[in-house]
C-alpha cells in the first residue's frame, strides 16, 4: 500500500526504499492466492468429486465484483476522486483487461491491473486443474511448471531485448516496462504458479507437507535466502537479470515463506499479530481504495500534516483503512452473506479452505 506513495509524491525520506522494493508485494498476494484458490478448486477433485465451475465463478463474482464496481463507478462519475489524471476506456475495467494493450499515459486506477491477472487465474486455473487430474500424472504437472517457468523468462527476456532496441533506435517514449513487461498477465504468471503448487503438495502429498513442516525453520530460512538474491537481482527493476529470472526466484522465494507461514512450527507461523484477521478482512477494499485516499488526504491536509515523519504516514494510512472499513462492510459483507444463503443449500465447493477468499 504504502509503496504506491508516490501518487503523492512520496512520504519522506526514510520511506524511499519502498520505492524500489514495496512493489514486491503484489507478488506475496499472487503466491497466496494461488495457495488458497488453488486449494479450494483442488480438494474436490482429490476426492473424485465433480468441481462444480458455475458455483466456483459465482463465488468469485460475489467476492470481487460489488466492491470493484462500487469504486470503478466512483472513479467514472466523480472525477476528483481520481488519484491522477487520466483513465483507461471503461471497456477495459469492465471486462478485466485494463492490463492488456495498456497506455501508461492513463494511470488512474492503474493497480487494478493485479486484479485482471487474477480474474484471468480464475477463468482458466479451475479447467487446468479439471484436465490435469482427470488422469493424475507428476509428469504433467512438472511439465506444465517447467513451461510456465522457462517460457515466461525466455517471453519477458525477449521484450526486453526489443523494446530496449526500439529505444534506442529513436521510437516514441513510452513505458514499455509498465505496458509490456510488468502488467501483462502471460508475464506474471510465477507467483500464481508457486503458490498452486504449494496447494498442489498440501492435497495430493500431505505427508510430504507434514514432513516439510516439521522442518519450517529451515524452510523459513531458505525462504529468507532465496529472497536476498531475489533482492539482488532487482537492485535494478526494470533492468534485463530481473525481468527475465527475478520473477520465479521471487516467487520462489515469497512461497517458501507461505510454506513456514502456513504452519505453526516455524517462528513465524507461532506469532499471533494482533488486528492481523480484521486487516485481512479488509484487505480487498483496502486494494482498491487506497491510492485514491492518498490523494484526497493530500488535497485536505497535506501542508498542515507536513513533516509529521510517521505521524504523517499514520493519517494516510488511518484515513486509507477508514474507507477501506466502509467500503468492506457496506458493500462486501452483504454480498459475501448473500453468496453464503445462495450457494449453501447447493453445498458450495465442497471444502471449507478460505471460506471468506
Amino acid at each position: 500500500m504504502f509503496f504506491h506513495s508516490w501518487v503523492v509524491g512520496g512520504l519522506g525520506p526514510e520511506w524511499a526504499w519502498l520505492s524500489r522494493y514495496g512493489w514486491m508485494g503484489v507478488d506475496l498476494f499472487f503466491v497466496l492466492s494461488g495457495f488458497l484458490i488453488g486449494q479450494q478448486v483442488l480438494l474436490p477433485l482429490s476426492r473424485g468429486e465433480r468441481l462444480r465451475f458455475g458455483d466456483f465463478y459465482l463465488r468469485r463474482a460475489f467476492r470481487i465484483l460489488p466492491a470493484y464496481w462500487v469504486v470503478l463507478a466512483i472513479y467514472v462519475l466523480v472525477p476528483g476522486w481520481s488519484e491522477l489524471p487520466g483513465l483507461e476506456p471503461l471497456w477495459k475495467f469492465v471486462l478485466m483487461v485494463v492490463n492488456l494493450g495498456n497506455d501508461y499515459g492513463n494511470p488512474a486506477f492503474s493497480h487494478a491491473w493485479s486484479l485482471c491477472v487474477e480474474e484471468h487465474f480464475y477463468l482458466v486455473f479451475p479447467l487446468l486443474a479439471w484436465w490435469l487430474t482427470r488422469r493424475r500424472a507428476a509428469w504433467k504437472v512438472l511439465s506444465l511448471a517447467a513451461f510456465v517457468v522457462l517460457g515466461g523468462i525466455a517471453l519477458r527476456a525477449g521484450v526486453w531485448l526489443h523494446d530496449t532496441a526500439a529505444e534506442a533506435a529513436g521510437a516514441p517514449q513510452r513505458n514499455w516496462f509498465i505496458e509490456d513487461l510488468y502488467y501483462p498477465t502471460w508475464n506474471r504468471l510465477d507467483g500464481l504458479l508457486c503458490g498452486v503448487l504449494l496447494a498442489t503438495m498440501k492435497v495430493f502429498r500431505p505427508a510430504w507437507w507434514s514432513r516439510l513442516q516439521l522442518r519450517a525453520n529451515a524452510v523459513l530460512l531458505a525462504g529468507i535466502a532465496v529472497m536476498a538474491l531475489a533482492l539482488w537481482l532487482f537492485r535494478a527493476r526494470s533492468g534485463l537479470l530481473g525481468n527475465a529470472i527475478g520473477w520465479p526466484v521471487l516467487s520462489a522465494g515469497l512461497a517458501l515463506l507461505v510454506f513456514a507461514g502456513a504452519g505453526t512450527r516455524s517462528v513465524i507461523g507461532r506469532w499471533h499479530v494482533p488486528g492481523a484477521a480484521w486487516l485481512a478482512g479488509i484487505s480487498y477494499s483496502l486494494y482498491l481504495v487506497h491510492k485514491a485516499v492518498f490523494k484526497l488526504v493530500q488535497v485536505h491536509l497535506g501542508e498542515s500534516i507536513a513533516g509529521w515523519g510517521v505521524l504523517q504516514v499514520a493519517v494516510y494510512g488511518a484515513a486509507a483503512l477508514l474507507v477501506a472499513a466502509l467500503l468492506h462492510y457496506t458493500v462486501e459483507r452483504p454480498f459475501l452473506r448473500l453468496r453464503g444463503r445462495m450457494l449453501a443449500p447447493r453445498g458450495a465447493t465442497g471444502t471449507q479452505v478460505a471460506e471468506r477468499a
